[in-house]
């Protein structure tokens, strides 16, 4: 149902309201961070170091144990994430860009944290092919509630139509089980040609993914080129359209790259990013009570926008849009909520921060 609150003005932008407060700074290109259950954070730094951030902010030294990473571009250590049940089995997910013959490619692995170091160590999943490229890496990871884990997987950059195969894994969403085995119900187990992994395709970029709190649903933010971001609901076999049906333009030239759509047997994005882009990445729903009014919102970092954005929703639609922490002029490149019901941002830079966002 909708509600008076959905539909922000535009002079909501001129005064901020929130307060960031610096929880841990000195942070290279920080990409993003986990709470653990004792108040501590773990963080990741592109450049392939995976630390824990002390309650008083202190940075600890790099945790031991990570398998070697191909950094460059956008590529490198990426997401992090625990098991849910992280209290019992102490695991730790991350996502990074594995180096190997051809290039590199997105791979997931786990391990039991223990100290400051990571033991039983092993890769669950690499995406295939191996590619010549340090764009487009993707790389979030995000639990369902069932305990099977998303993965999200960038087309590397390809012009091919290689995210419209389901012989490969770029521009993919890929679910697993926790241990890298592949669910049975998946949507492609048993078609011939296709990697059962795959639960949907026609991606670019996907940055940003999150899990609807009412519903379970997979959300996710998508880079488009020039123009083209989107905001998808994520459903098992879906073709979500990269790069025949986008609202993207060509670098430069600003020429069509496909049909903007609609178009059968391709999804519609909830919302886009015309005719420039944001470059969207973490996402969040709030469901605190922290920020009066903003209940049910959804929270994104943009990188080029340089900004937290706000998406009011009324169900399945996105009916308003408002930009926060501009006055910051940092990329925002990750953002969760916090146990403590506070929102964390993470700014992308070499000396990148997290901030607690007060009220």
């Amino acid at each position: 149902m909708a509600c008076a609150w959905c539909v922000w003005p535009a002079t909501a932008l001129a005064a901020d309201p929130l307060k960031p407060v610096t929880v841990a700074q000195g942070l290279v290109n920080p990409w993003s961070l986990a709470f653990l259950p004792d108040g501590r954070l773990l963080v990741t730094e592109k450049p392939g170091r995976l630390r824990i951030v002390e309650k008083d902010g202190t940075l600890g030294a790099p945790i031991g144990g990570l398998p070697a990473i191909s950094v460059g571009g956008q590529c490198g250590l990426l997401d992090v994430a625990l098991d849910p049940r992280f209290a019992d089995n102490a695991l730790v997910y991350w996502s990074y860009a594995e180096p190997g013959d051809g290039g590199n490619s997105t791979a997931v692995a786990r391990g039991k944290l223990s100290g400051n170091a990571l033991t039983e160590v092993r890769t669950i999943f690499v995406q295939l092919p191996k590619v010549s490229s340090s764009a487009h890496c993707g790389g979030r990871l995000v639990f369902a509630r069932d305990g099977r884990l998303f993965v999200t997987l960038g087309e590397r950059f390809s012009r091919k139509d290689d995210a419209q195969g389901l012989d490969n894994h770029l521009g993919k969403i890929v679910r697993i089980e926790a241990d890298g085995r592949v669910p049975a119900d998946n949507p492609f187990v048993g078609r011939a040609g296709a990697l059962p992994e795959i639960w949907s395709l026609g991606h670019r970029n996907v940055q940003g993914a999150a899990l609807h709190p009412a519903t379970g649903e997979l959300w996710e933010s998508e880079h488009g080129p020039q123009g083209g971001d989107e905001i998808n609901l994520i459903e098992p076999g879906r073709n979500y359209g990269w790069p025949l049906v986008t609202f993207g333009r060509n670098y430069v030239t600003g020429t069509r790259i496909g049909e903007e759509g609609p178009k059968p047997g391709f999804e519609q994005p909830l919302k886009t990013w015309v005719p420039t882009s944001i470059a969207p990445s973490g996402m969040a729903f709030l469901t605190s009570e922290r920020y009066p009014g903003w209940q049910g919102s959804l929270f994104i970092g943009a990188l080029r926008g340089q900004a937290l954005v706000r998406l009011t929703l009324d169900g399945r639609r996105v009916v308003g849009e408002e930009r926060l922490l501009e006055n910051l002029g940092e990329r925002i490149r990750d953002v969760r909520q916090g146990p403590d019901g506070w929102l964390y941002v993470l700014t992308d830079a070499d000396k990148g921060r997290i901030l607690r966002l007060e009220r």
